[in-house]
């Protein structure tokens, strides 16, 4: 199972210009100021390939913080 830890270590690595171990679950992604289109887009990448989730733009839209995207993540990896 994935940790909100291992989480925020991948979604750090992603997302350039954020310092690693910077971020925790109650951090709100769309403040940081690196959250931009190619962001968004190199995160939906990043969960497709390593966790094998597709995320919809409205999944998306209704988490807010890391911690609200890492249960959504769980919850579709438990749904198969």
């Amino acid at each position: 199972m994935m940790t909100l830890e291992k989480f925020i270590d991948n979604f750090e690595s992603t997302v350039d210009g954020i310092e690693p171990g910077s971020l925790s679950g109650q951090d709100v992604f769309r403040s940081l100021k690196q959250w931009d289109s190619l962001a968004v887009l190199m995160f939906i990448d990043m969960v497709d390939a390593e966790y094998d989730v597709r995320l919809s733009s409205r999944e998306m839209k209704d988490a807010e913080t890391l911690g609200e995207l890492h249960a959504l993540i769980v919850s579709k990896q438990q749904a198969g």
